[in-house]
C-alpha cells in the first residue's frame, strides 16, 4: 500500500546519490532488493515486485509494513506488502501515487533491474490477537493491506473503501482479485461518511471487528459513530496512513 497522498502532477524523479554516511547507515539497517517487475494498473496505481536474497527467510505477517529508502538522504516511504515469498525471496507492493512527493517520484522512475533499500518488515496493523469476522475501512492507500489480509482473515472478511475515482478503484481491485469490496465516492465535507458507517455496521453485524485505516479525519469520525452505535473498543483497530497536509504517519 502506498501510504502517502500528495498534490500536483507526477514528474520524473531527480535523485542525488547518497553520501558516505548515508550509504553506511543503509548497509547497516536496510535490506537490499532489486525491482523484478513493474506493472501499471491505472494512472495512479502500480504493482511492483521486489526480489533478492535479503528477502528470504524473513518473518512476515499480513498487515506489516516496510519502509523504502527514496534514494536521497534517509528519506523513506512506508508500504504494506501484498504478499511475501520467503522461499524465493520476493515481495509484491501495490503503490498508489498521487502528486509530486518523494514516493510518487520514486515510483514514476522505477524500472526492472533497479536496486532499492528497505527497512522491515515491521509491525503495523496486527490481527493476530482477534478472531473474525473482520470489516476493513480505508481508501486507496488501504488497498494493499486489504489484499494482504483477505486470506489470513478468512471468508468473513469485508472491505468498505472511500475513493476519489470509482472507475479507477474498481478496475484496480478487479485486477488484484478484490472485486467484492464496496466502494463509496468520497465527497467534500465528509457527506459520504454516514453511508460508510451504515455499510460497516451492516457488514460487521453484532459481532464483527473493525479495522479502520487510511485517512485520519475519516477514521476519527467513523470511530465516534461506531462508539455511538455500541461498538466496543475491543472490536476496533485503527491505523491512520495519512492526513491532509501531512505524510508518513505510519
Amino acid at each position: 500500500m502506498a501510504r502517502t497522498v500528495e498534490d500536483t502532477a507526477i514528474t520524473p524523479p531527480v535523485i542525488a546519490p547518497p553520501g558516505p554516511v548515508t550509504r553506511t547507515l543503509l548497509r547497516w539497517f536496510m535490506r537490499p532488493a532489486r525491482v523484478a517487475a513493474v506493472e501499471r494498473l491505472s494512472p495512479r496505481f502500480q504493482r511492483i515486485r521486489l526480489e533478492g536474497a535479503a528477502l528470504q527467510d524473513v518473518l512476515w505477517a499480513p498487515g506489516q509494513k516496510i519502509q523504502v529508502a527514496m534514494g536521497t538522504g534517509l528519506a523513506a516511504r512506508t508500504y504494506t506488502p501484498v504478499s511475501w515469498d520467503v522461499t524465493r525471496g520476493a515481495t509484491q507492493l501495490l503503490i498508489f501515487s498521487h502528486g509530486d512527493g518523494p514516493g510518487s517520484r520514486w515510483a514514476a522512475g522505477l524500472g526492472v533491474g533497479d536496486g532499492c533499500q528497505f527497512f522491515g518488515p515491521r509491525r503495523s496493523l496486527d490481527f493476530a490477537d482477534h478472531t473474525g469476522p473482520w470489516v476493513l475501512f480505508g481508501d486507496e492507500t488501504s488497498f494493499a493491506v486489504a489484499l494482504a489480509c483477505r486470506v489470513a482473515l478468512g471468508s468473513g472478511f469485508r472491505c468498505v473503501f472511500e475513493v476519489s475515482d470509482l472507475a479507477e478503484a474498481r478496475s484496480v481491485l478487479d485486477a488484484m482479485g478484490l472485486s467484492d469490496a464496496m466502494l463509496i465516492d468520497r465527497l467534500a465535507g465528509e457527506g459520504h461518511l454516514a453511508a460508510v458507517v451504515d455499510a460497516l455496521s451492516h457488514a460487521g453485524g453484532d459481532a464483527g471487528h473493525f479495522a479502520l485505516t487510511g485517512r485520519a479525519p475519516a477514521i476519527q469520525q467513523i470511530t465516534r459513530a461506531l462508539k455511538e452505535r455500541g461498538v466496543a473498543a475491543s472490536r476496533r483497530k485503527a491505523k491512520a496512513y495519512w492526513a491532509p497536509g501531512k505524510s508518513g504517519l505510519d
